[in-house]
């Protein structure tokens, strides 16, 4: 059934593990790069030192909303005997998620050797644990592990869901976990968008070898691998799903990576899927609560490039540039600031402003400026994208605004053909 298109943005959130630091650094860069949400894995709860109450006051003051809490390990498929000790385990989790103030756990398929094969105690255990998280206000979210031990595929975990029939269980969609075994485009067309309970995105590069490694090392955001997230995502929202995208990427190099820009890098990601589900959805006819991002503004090519210089970087420079065939064209009125043209080809060497990392008597890209028709769109595009509005420049003829992009590099946009002078 076509699903209509909506005013309301979909909701964004990322999982914890998918950056560096400690959880309050986490919490923060997932809040600086406009996410609504996060999911908090375990291990960055117990790593703290702040008490669930005050991660939970944080994450408000942050603007962030906790939409789960991950994992819930060795539930469906429990010997009898030891069944209690599961619900006992289960009931301290519903506490710390109480303080926290979520009201979702992940619960992965189980992959114990002991597991016993069996839907219908499965089915029967999972509507047990509903059933005590029901009494704390709490939902379960089951999710197939693509290793896992009887339950590895979302259409088996859906027969367990569906048998269990209790409205505190729904299943978890993991576009990992699903494309890795297959990457045809899944069919939930039999799954009604409300007993999905939450979708976690992530891509992969195309390997041959051990799904759990490949899982745990190499997944990486939407757009930077070979998965159809696209298709994926929007069969996800046709169902009528209204929850958050949230990304759940296990990435070595990310996990080493300045969480700020890591987030920044995710919401980019999430930005360009949703892009790409809209126009996906406008030439399929049918409807998406995705929204296209503004059209990318008509550049007409490089303005100048600039350099940041002191003392003795600058005069370096301006010597090899002089060998070069570069002359010196212009001159800021009030700042240490020069152009430098050759042809089409222009630099500028910048000693007002030195970037705090750059060490004395070297030089750095400050900078770099495209010509665009028009000066507006350029920051339209680019903030949607994580890109921080730069103050502009100022010349005799021309303002140069800017945004600040990834690793706090500048990107300047000069509107029309104006010559740049100093």
């Amino acid at each position: 059934m076509p699903v209509p298109a909506s005013n309301q943005r979909i909701r964004r959130a990322i999982a914890t593990v998918c950056l560096s630091g400690t959880l309050e650094d986490k919490l923060a860069a997932a809040s600086r790069a406009g996410f609504d949400g996060v999911e908090i894995f375990e291990n960055d709860l117990v790593s703290s030192p702040l008490s669930p109450p005050d991660i939970n006051l944080r994450a408000r003051q942050l603007g962030l909303s906790i939409d789960l809490y991950q994992p819930f390990r060795e539930a469906e498929g429990t010997p009898r005997d030891r069944w209690p000790a599961v619900l006992r385990r289960a009931e301290h989790k519903f506490e710390v998620m109480s303080a926290l103030g979520t009201d979702l756990i992940l619960v992965c398929s189980a992959v114990a050797p002991d597991t016993i094969d069996d839907d219908s105690l499965a089915a029967e255990q999972l509507s047990q644990l509903a059933e005590a998280a029901t009494r704390r206000g709490l939902r379960v979210a089951y999710e197939a592990l693509a290793w896992g031990r009887h339950v590895s595929t979302w259409d088996h975990a859906w027969r367990i869901v569906s048998r269990a029939d209790h409205p505190a269980l729904g299943l978890c969609l993991d576009s990992f976990h699903i494309l890795s075994r297959s990457q045809e485009r899944p069919d939930f067309g039999g799954i009604p968008g409300e007993k999905i309970f939450f979708v976690q995105l992530a891509d992969a590069p195309q390997l041959a070898m051990d799904v759990l490694q490949w899982s745990r090392h190499h997944r990486v955001f939407p757009g930077q691998g070979a998965f159809d997230l696209v298709s994926f995502t929007d069969a996800v929202l046709r169902t009528g799903y209204h929850g958050p995208l949230s990304l759940e990427v296990f990435n070595d190099l990310f996990r080493q990576s300045d969480p700020r820009q890591a987030a920044v890098d995710a919401m980019r990601s999430l930005i360009a899927l949703e892009d790409g589900i809209a126009r996906h959805a406008s030439q399929s006819g049918h409807g998406t609560p995705c929204a296209a991002a503004p059209p990318a503004p008509q550049l007409d090519g490089h303005a100048f490039t600039e350099l940041s210089v002191d003392g003795l970087s600058g005069a370096d420079l301006a010597d090899t540039l002089r060998s070069l065939g570069f002359a010196h064209t212009g001159q800021h009125r009030t700042k240490p600031v020069q152009l430098w043209e050759q042809g089409q080809a222009r630099v500028v060497l910048n000693a007002a402003v030195v970037r705090v990392e750059q060490a004395a008597g070297t030089a750095a890209i400050s900078a770099v400026a495209l010509s665009s028709t028009v000066r507006c769109p350029c920051i339209r595009h680019a903030r949607p994208e994580g890109a921080a509005p730069a103050r502009s420049v100022r010349n005799r003829t021309s303002c140069f605004p800017g945004t600040r992009r990834h690793r706090g590099n500048l990107l300047r946009h000069r509107p029309g053909k104006s010559r740049m002078e100093g």
